[in-house]
Protein backbone atom coordinates (compact mmCIF):
# COMPACT_ATOMS: atom_id res chain seq x y z
CA UNK A 1 0.00 0.00 0.00
CA UNK A 2 2.62 2.56 1.07
CA UNK A 3 5.81 0.89 -0.18
CA UNK A 4 6.08 2.87 -3.40
CA UNK A 5 5.19 6.12 -1.62
CA UNK A 6 8.22 5.79 0.67
CA UNK A 7 10.53 4.31 -1.97
CA UNK A 8 10.50 0.80 -0.49
CA UNK A 9 10.87 -2.51 -2.28
CA UNK A 10 8.76 -4.34 0.32
CA UNK A 11 6.94 -3.74 3.59
CA UNK A 12 9.46 -3.38 6.43
CA UNK A 13 7.29 -4.12 9.46
CA UNK A 14 5.43 -7.31 8.63
CA UNK A 15 4.65 -9.54 11.62
CA UNK A 16 5.77 -12.63 9.68
CA UNK A 17 9.19 -13.72 11.07
CA UNK A 18 11.35 -13.12 7.99
CA UNK A 19 14.99 -13.85 8.83
CA UNK A 20 16.14 -11.40 6.14
CA UNK A 21 15.16 -8.71 8.66
CA UNK A 22 16.99 -10.35 11.59
CA UNK A 23 19.10 -7.84 13.50
CA UNK A 24 22.13 -9.61 14.96
CA UNK A 25 22.60 -7.27 17.90
CA UNK A 26 21.90 -6.96 21.62
CA UNK A 27 20.04 -9.75 23.37
CA UNK A 28 19.20 -11.56 20.13
CA UNK A 29 22.87 -11.76 19.19
CA UNK A 30 23.77 -13.05 22.66
CA UNK A 31 21.02 -15.69 22.60
CA UNK A 32 21.93 -16.84 19.09
CA UNK A 33 25.61 -17.12 19.97
CA UNK A 34 24.77 -19.05 23.12
CA UNK A 35 22.73 -21.58 21.16
CA UNK A 36 25.28 -21.97 18.37
CA UNK A 37 28.22 -22.39 20.76
CA UNK A 38 26.30 -24.78 23.02
CA UNK A 39 25.29 -26.96 20.08
CA UNK A 40 28.83 -26.94 18.73
CA UNK A 41 30.02 -28.15 22.16
CA UNK A 42 27.44 -30.97 22.13
CA UNK A 43 25.32 -29.82 25.07
CA UNK A 44 22.05 -31.64 25.69
CA UNK A 45 19.36 -29.14 26.73
CA UNK A 46 19.33 -25.40 25.97
CA UNK A 47 16.60 -22.99 27.07
CA UNK A 48 15.78 -19.47 25.84
CA UNK A 49 12.99 -17.54 27.56
CA UNK A 50 11.47 -14.24 26.46
CA UNK A 51 8.27 -12.28 26.89
CA UNK A 52 5.52 -12.25 24.26
CA UNK A 53 6.61 -10.39 21.14
CA UNK A 54 10.35 -10.30 21.86
CA UNK A 55 11.26 -12.22 18.70
CA UNK A 56 11.64 -15.83 19.83
CA UNK A 57 10.22 -17.30 16.64
CA UNK A 58 12.47 -15.08 14.52
CA UNK A 59 15.42 -16.22 16.63
CA UNK A 60 14.32 -19.82 16.25
CA UNK A 61 14.24 -19.56 12.45
CA UNK A 62 17.55 -17.73 12.37
CA UNK A 63 19.13 -20.54 14.39
CA UNK A 64 17.79 -23.19 12.01
CA UNK A 65 19.10 -21.20 9.06
CA UNK A 66 22.57 -20.94 10.62
CA UNK A 67 23.01 -24.68 11.13
CA UNK A 68 25.29 -26.06 8.41
CA UNK A 69 25.39 -29.46 6.72
CA UNK A 70 26.94 -31.09 9.79
CA UNK A 71 23.57 -30.75 11.54
CA UNK A 72 20.27 -32.54 11.04
CA UNK A 73 17.49 -30.38 12.46
CA UNK A 74 13.94 -31.15 13.55
CA UNK A 75 11.50 -28.34 14.30
CA UNK A 76 8.28 -28.43 16.34
CA UNK A 77 6.48 -25.04 16.35
CA UNK A 78 3.35 -26.12 18.24
CA UNK A 79 4.28 -28.55 21.04
CA UNK A 80 0.90 -28.85 22.79
CA UNK A 81 1.09 -32.60 22.19
CA UNK A 82 0.53 -35.82 24.04
CA UNK A 83 3.53 -38.08 24.57
CA UNK A 84 2.54 -40.28 21.65
CA UNK A 85 1.96 -37.28 19.39
CA UNK A 86 5.35 -35.84 20.33
CA UNK A 87 7.10 -39.08 19.41
CA UNK A 88 5.17 -39.30 16.13
CA UNK A 89 5.95 -35.69 15.24
CA UNK A 90 9.64 -36.15 15.99
CA UNK A 91 9.72 -39.40 14.03
CA UNK A 92 8.22 -37.66 10.99
CA UNK A 93 10.73 -34.81 11.31
CA UNK A 94 13.53 -37.39 11.33
CA UNK A 95 12.18 -39.01 8.16
CA UNK A 96 11.03 -42.20 9.87
CA UNK A 97 8.27 -44.28 8.33
CA UNK A 98 5.70 -45.00 11.03
CA UNK A 99 2.63 -47.19 11.18
CA UNK A 100 -0.71 -46.18 12.68
CA UNK A 101 -0.46 -49.05 15.16
CA UNK A 102 2.99 -48.05 16.43
CA UNK A 103 2.90 -47.42 20.17
CA UNK A 104 5.20 -45.27 22.28
CA UNK A 105 7.70 -48.09 22.78
CA UNK A 106 7.92 -48.83 19.05
CA UNK A 107 8.26 -45.13 18.21
CA UNK A 108 11.04 -44.64 20.74
CA UNK A 109 12.93 -47.62 19.34
CA UNK A 110 12.63 -46.31 15.79
CA UNK A 111 13.73 -42.83 16.89
CA UNK A 112 16.75 -44.31 18.66
CA UNK A 113 17.78 -46.34 15.60
CA UNK A 114 17.41 -43.32 13.33
CA UNK A 115 19.45 -41.12 15.66
CA UNK A 116 22.22 -43.73 15.81
CA UNK A 117 22.21 -43.82 12.00
CA UNK A 118 22.42 -40.03 11.69
CA UNK A 119 25.22 -39.72 14.25
CA UNK A 120 27.14 -42.55 12.55
CA UNK A 121 26.95 -40.46 9.37
CA UNK A 122 28.57 -37.53 11.13
CA UNK A 123 25.44 -35.53 11.87
CA UNK A 124 24.57 -33.62 15.04
CA UNK A 125 20.83 -33.93 15.53
CA UNK A 126 19.06 -30.86 16.91
CA UNK A 127 15.43 -30.69 18.00
CA UNK A 128 14.19 -27.09 18.21
CA UNK A 129 10.87 -26.51 20.00
CA UNK A 130 9.17 -23.13 19.81
CA UNK A 131 6.40 -22.05 22.24
CA UNK A 132 7.80 -24.61 24.68
CA UNK A 133 5.70 -23.23 27.55
CA UNK A 134 2.75 -25.05 25.93
CA UNK A 135 4.28 -28.51 26.42
CA UNK A 136 2.10 -30.56 28.84
CA UNK A 137 4.03 -31.76 31.92
CA UNK A 138 3.78 -35.45 30.96
CA UNK A 139 5.06 -34.67 27.49
CA UNK A 140 7.94 -32.63 28.93
CA UNK A 141 8.94 -35.66 30.97
CA UNK A 142 8.80 -37.76 27.80
CA UNK A 143 11.16 -35.25 26.23
CA UNK A 144 13.65 -36.15 28.94
CA UNK A 145 13.51 -39.77 27.81
CA UNK A 146 14.48 -38.65 24.32
CA UNK A 147 17.34 -36.57 25.71
CA UNK A 148 18.65 -39.66 27.50
CA UNK A 149 19.42 -41.34 24.19
CA UNK A 150 23.20 -41.37 23.83
CA UNK A 151 26.26 -43.30 22.81
CA UNK A 152 29.29 -43.88 25.02
CA UNK A 153 30.81 -40.66 23.67
CA UNK A 154 27.98 -38.21 23.05
CA UNK A 155 24.31 -37.38 23.10
CA UNK A 156 22.29 -38.60 20.15
CA UNK A 157 20.08 -35.51 20.14
CA UNK A 158 20.37 -31.93 21.37
CA UNK A 159 17.22 -30.07 22.39
CA UNK A 160 16.59 -26.32 22.24
CA UNK A 161 13.52 -24.94 24.04
CA UNK A 162 12.25 -21.43 23.28
CA UNK A 163 9.29 -20.14 25.25
CA UNK A 164 7.57 -17.49 27.31
CA UNK A 165 8.32 -17.01 31.04
CA UNK A 166 5.65 -19.63 31.78
CA UNK A 167 8.24 -22.17 30.61
CA UNK A 168 10.26 -21.49 33.77
CA UNK A 169 7.15 -22.02 35.89
CA UNK A 170 6.50 -25.30 34.09
CA UNK A 171 10.04 -26.52 34.73
CA UNK A 172 9.74 -25.55 38.40
CA UNK A 173 7.16 -28.29 38.91
CA UNK A 174 8.45 -30.92 41.31
CA UNK A 175 7.75 -33.71 38.84
CA UNK A 176 10.00 -32.08 36.24
CA UNK A 177 13.08 -31.54 38.40
CA UNK A 178 15.01 -34.12 36.35
CA UNK A 179 14.28 -32.16 33.17
CA UNK A 180 15.32 -28.94 34.90
CA UNK A 181 18.64 -30.48 35.97
CA UNK A 182 19.43 -31.44 32.38
CA UNK A 183 19.33 -27.85 31.10
CA UNK A 184 22.99 -27.00 30.68
CA UNK A 185 22.62 -23.48 29.26
CA UNK A 186 19.79 -20.97 29.49
CA UNK A 187 19.31 -17.29 28.79
CA UNK A 188 16.64 -14.61 28.95
CA UNK A 189 15.76 -12.68 25.79
CA UNK A 190 15.37 -9.05 26.90
CA UNK A 191 13.37 -6.26 25.32
CA UNK A 192 15.38 -3.61 23.47
CA UNK A 193 16.56 -0.35 24.99
CA UNK A 194 15.90 2.94 23.22
CA UNK A 195 19.09 2.86 21.19
CA UNK A 196 18.41 -0.73 20.22
CA UNK A 197 14.84 0.10 19.23
CA UNK A 198 15.97 2.90 16.92
CA UNK A 199 18.62 0.68 15.39
CA UNK A 200 15.98 -2.03 14.89
CA UNK A 201 13.62 0.35 13.05
CA UNK A 202 16.37 1.77 10.87
CA UNK A 203 17.69 -1.73 10.10
CA UNK A 204 14.31 -2.94 8.88
CA UNK A 205 13.80 0.16 6.75
CA UNK A 206 17.20 -0.29 5.09
CA UNK A 207 16.47 -3.98 4.44
CA UNK A 208 13.19 -2.89 2.82
CA UNK A 209 15.07 -0.58 0.46
CA UNK A 210 14.73 2.80 2.19
CA UNK A 211 17.68 5.12 1.54
CA UNK A 212 16.28 8.63 1.91
CA UNK A 213 17.70 9.53 5.31
CA UNK A 214 15.66 9.71 8.52
CA UNK A 215 12.05 8.58 8.02
CA UNK A 216 10.85 8.76 11.65
CA UNK A 217 11.30 12.04 13.48
CA UNK A 218 13.17 11.99 16.84
CA UNK A 219 9.91 12.62 18.73
CA UNK A 220 8.20 9.83 16.78
CA UNK A 221 11.06 7.49 17.70
CA UNK A 222 10.82 8.42 21.36
CA UNK A 223 7.07 7.86 21.43
CA UNK A 224 7.47 4.51 19.69
CA UNK A 225 9.94 3.33 22.30
CA UNK A 226 8.04 4.73 25.29
CA UNK A 227 4.83 3.04 24.16
CA UNK A 228 6.21 -0.27 22.91
CA UNK A 229 8.64 -0.73 25.78
CA UNK A 230 11.18 -2.03 23.27
CA UNK A 231 9.06 -5.07 22.31
CA UNK A 232 9.77 -5.85 18.63
CA UNK A 233 6.25 -7.02 17.78
CA UNK A 234 4.66 -3.84 19.17
CA UNK A 235 7.23 -1.71 17.35
CA UNK A 236 6.32 -3.47 14.09
CA UNK A 237 2.60 -2.91 14.63
CA UNK A 238 2.96 0.76 15.53
CA UNK A 239 5.44 1.54 12.74
CA UNK A 240 3.23 -0.14 10.15
CA UNK A 241 0.15 1.80 11.23
CA UNK A 242 2.05 5.08 11.52
CA UNK A 243 3.31 4.65 7.96
CA UNK A 244 -0.23 3.97 6.74
CA UNK A 245 -1.37 7.17 8.45
CA UNK A 246 1.48 9.22 6.98
CA UNK A 247 0.81 7.78 3.53
CA UNK A 248 -2.86 8.66 3.80
CA UNK A 249 -1.94 12.27 4.61
CA UNK A 250 0.62 12.44 1.82
CA UNK A 251 3.53 12.91 4.22
CA UNK A 252 7.02 11.71 3.31
CA UNK A 253 8.14 11.49 6.95
CA UNK A 254 6.64 9.96 10.08
CA UNK A 255 5.83 12.49 12.79
CA UNK A 256 4.75 12.02 16.37
CA UNK A 257 1.13 12.67 15.40
CA UNK A 258 1.21 9.69 13.02
CA UNK A 259 2.56 7.50 15.80
CA UNK A 260 -0.10 8.80 18.21
CA UNK A 261 -2.82 7.83 15.76
CA UNK A 262 -1.28 4.34 15.53
CA UNK A 263 -1.24 4.08 19.34
CA UNK A 264 -4.92 4.93 19.68
CA UNK A 265 -5.76 2.41 16.96
CA UNK A 266 -3.85 -0.44 18.63
CA UNK A 267 -5.37 -2.75 21.23
CA UNK A 268 -3.29 -4.44 23.89
CA UNK A 269 -1.05 -1.50 24.74
CA UNK A 270 -0.68 -0.52 28.36
CA UNK A 271 -3.25 2.26 28.83
CA UNK A 272 -0.99 4.27 31.11
CA UNK A 273 1.88 4.16 28.64
CA UNK A 274 -0.33 5.16 25.73
CA UNK A 275 -1.95 7.97 27.71
CA UNK A 276 1.35 9.28 29.06
CA UNK A 277 2.65 9.69 25.53
CA UNK A 278 -0.55 11.18 24.12
CA UNK A 279 0.44 14.86 24.01
CA UNK A 280 -1.91 15.84 21.19
CA UNK A 281 -5.37 16.67 22.54
CA UNK A 282 -7.12 15.70 19.34
CA UNK A 283 -5.68 12.19 19.63
CA UNK A 284 -6.67 11.90 23.27
CA UNK A 285 -10.25 12.66 22.32
CA UNK A 286 -10.44 9.97 19.67
CA UNK A 287 -11.74 6.52 20.47
CA UNK A 288 -9.86 3.56 18.95
CA UNK A 289 -12.70 3.03 16.49
CA UNK A 290 -12.74 6.67 15.45
CA UNK A 291 -8.98 6.64 14.96
CA UNK A 292 -9.31 3.63 12.69
CA UNK A 293 -11.99 5.34 10.63
CA UNK A 294 -9.86 8.47 10.35
CA UNK A 295 -6.86 6.43 9.23
CA UNK A 296 -8.77 4.46 6.61
CA UNK A 297 -10.51 7.57 5.33
CA UNK A 298 -7.27 9.43 4.71
CA UNK A 299 -5.88 6.41 2.84
CA UNK A 300 -9.01 6.14 0.70
CA UNK A 301 -8.74 9.80 -0.22
CA UNK A 302 -5.33 9.00 -1.68
CA UNK A 303 -6.90 6.48 -4.02
CA UNK A 304 -9.79 8.71 -5.18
Amino acid sequence: MYAEHFGLTRLPFSLTPNTEFFLNAGGHRDALNLMLISLAEGEGFIKVVGEVGTGKTMLCRELLGRLDETYFSAYIPNPFLSTGSLFRTLAEELGITIRTRDGISELLQKINRRLVELVANGKKVVLVIDEAQAIPPKTMEALRLISNLETEKSKLIHIVLLGQPELDKLLDLEGLRQVRQRITFSCHLPVMDREGSERYIEHRLIKAGYNEGRLFSPRAMKTLFDTSGGVPRLINILCHKAMICAYGKGSRTISQSHVQAAIVDTEGLRPAAAAANNHNSWVVGLSAAAATVAMVTTVLVRFL
